[in-house]
């Protein structure tokens, strides 16, 4: 497991774009840990000129207001910064959740086989049946908007993929000689699993967390745009559909911009750290 970590570390520090990725997450993380010592005001304040009194609306980027202000005279740079909070919890909590439930399946069906394995692998393709936006929908409609109800509705989708790849893997290393010897050595399913294959099939599962990260921000940006986000939780996708809804788009264009950067921003990070890994998940990519 130590020297899978260390591989994988190298690997981001070996490419540019991966450790520029790894950079800019490490850094909106940062920011979203410290949002109320970094922005300078409360996200929904309402701000006024000292001396007149009057709500400065629609002020573009400044000194004084990075991002600017929107329609109800609120700094921006303070929204997105609060709004990181809500989009890497949701990006973070996604992928623990994905690969934790994605792993555990593909390592029961691929090592246990049978009516195990068909009931499982049916159960990935119903899952591969059910558009997500609608499903999104439905069940925060029904759940309430929440978070963690977007969390769910993040794992419930996304744990198909790495519990289908997963599958595939164990099939063929369950027949690798060291687990036959284990069967032989009288060991537990459970320690063969945990303990001889897991640890093979870890950075396969470590590449599906920076990917979901970077795909959980964008289901929770276009949930949030939709109105079925938390009304109470400052996000990202909530900032674009305020910003949306006003119809200033034309008027104010830094609005839009500061939210939809931070998300670009965010995935290409995720893509860039999967791609660095995708070598060493998979050795045949090397040439």
């Amino acid at each position: 497991m130590f020297s899978n970590m260390n591989l994988i570390f190298r690997a981001i520090l070996a490419d540019k774009m991966a450790l520029f990725g790894l950079v800019v997450i490490v850094l909106f993380a940062v920011v979203a840990l410290f949002a109320p010592q970094i922005a300078p005001y409360d996200p929904d304040e309402i701000i006024t000129d000292a001396e007149t009194d009057v709500a400065l609306k629609y002020e573009p980027p400044s000194t004084r207001f990075l991002f600017g202000t929107n329609n109800l005279a609120r700094d921006i740079f303070s929204q997105v910064v609060y709004g990181s909070r809500v989009a890497l919890l949701v990006g973070f909590l996604s992928a623990l959740s994905v690969a934790l439930i994605g792993a555990n399946v593909g390592l029961i069906a691929g090592y246990f086989g049978g009516r195990v394995d068909d009931f499982l692998m049916r159960l990935v393709d119903i899952s591969y049946s059910i558009p997500f936006e609608p499903f999104a929908i439905l069940l925060v409609g029904l759940l309430g908007p929440s978070v963690f109800n977007l969390v769910l509705v993040m794992t419930l989708i996304m744990w198909r993929s790495p519990a289908r790849v997963i599958r595939a893997l164990v099939l063929s290393l369950s027949q690798r000689p060291f687990v036959k010897a284990a069967r032989v050595a009288g060991a537990s399913d459970a320690r063969i699993l945990y303990q001889h294959i897991a640890p093979n099939i870890f950075p396969v599962i470590l590449m599906y967390v920076p990917i979901t990260i970077g795909w959980a921000i964008i289901a929770e940006a276009s949930i949030s745009f939709l109105g079925f986000g938390p009304p109470q939780a400052m996000s990202w996708g909530i900032i674009l559909q305020t910003a949306f809804a006003s119809g200033a788009m034309r008027q104010a264009w830094w609005w839009m911009m500061a939210p939809g950067l931070s998300i670009v921003l965010v995935v290409i990070s995720s893509y860039f750290i999967t791609r660095a890994l995708e070598p060493i998940a998979n050795p045949n990519l090397v040439e």
